[in-house]
């Protein structure tokens, strides 16, 4: 059964990011709620913030990689869009004021050159303007990380913020399965990790992106951003917090964490 008030639902958690106060697990008063239900959430939500006048820069695909699909219990990733406003120049400072709980992955980005739907692995190559380092904030309005798969859908897909390098490489000659990063911490090695971990493959997961928004009516335009997905698992971030991700052929991509608004 979908869920029966879709709006209500978008309306909580748009006041969560309103507010800063995360809400209870939609998944606890509702256990039947399925990813049909999170994206029906999405829509609304996604409806409400452009109407507040922001815009989409493009999408992120999460639950990429097979531990993160068998601990959520589902075979396939979800996505979210990146808006704009939330999208950040690498050495950028951000607040930890406008985040909730927030953490830390590094991803490969893909900028897009043409406009892409329904697609092969070889046609999303081929739209691609390049790749670039990147870092995304995870955050999540729901208290506690106590997310089930339609929770984290509901709440584009956990997505805060996007950090990205302004270097972009071009897609010839580079096999994005196998750029290796490496994620540090206050100068202190966090984690490691490699492009295949992203559904094997990067590139596939353009691919994944363009067919599922296609079968909504989607496509990725030129210029949109498409963030593959975490090469490793996500590190807790904090005040006075300065990350770096260095990427084999893609170059650096770092962030620094200030207090405040």
């Amino acid at each position: 059964m979908p869920i029966a008030d879709p709006v209500a639902a978008a309306t909580a958690l748009y006041e969560a990011r309103r507010t800063g106060s995360p809400i209870e697990p939609l998944t606890d008063a509702h256990p039947g709620l399925g990813m049909a239900d999170g994206y029906a959430v999405q829509e609304h939500l996604v409806r409400m913030l452009l109407e507040d006048g922001e815009t989409i820069a493009g999408y992120k695909v999460g639950l990429t990689s097979r531990p993160m699909q068998k601990m959520v219990g589902v075979d396939s990733p979800d996505y979210g869009p990146v808006l704009a406003s939330t999208v950040h120049a690498s050495g950028a400072e951000v607040r930890m004021a406008t985040f909730i709980q927030p953490r830390v992955e590094a991803e490969i980005v893909f900028v897009m050159g043409d406009r892409l739907a329904g697609v092969s692995v070889a046609d999303a190559s081929r739209a691609t303007s390049g790749v670039a380092a990147a870092m995304e904030i995870i955050d999540s309005r729901i208290a506690g990380w106590r997310i089930k798969l339609a929770d984290t859908v509901a709440d584009l897909a956990s997505n805060g913020a996007v950090v990205i390098s302004s270097r972009i490489v071009p897609l010839a000659g580079l096999d994005t399965r196998l750029i290796g990063m490496m994620l540090t911490r206050n100068g202190e090695l966090a984690d490691t990790g490699a492009g295949a971990a992203a559904l094997g493959d990067p590139l596939a997961v353009v691919a994944w992106l363009a067919n599922t928004l296609g079968e909504h009516g989607i496509a990725l335009e030129p210029g949109h951003l498409v963030m593959t997905g975490s090469m490793h698992a996500a590190v807790p971030m904090a005040a006075g917090d300065v990350f770096r991700a260095e990427f084999d052929r893609l170059g650096p991509v770092t962030v620094r964490v200030a207090d405040g608004q």
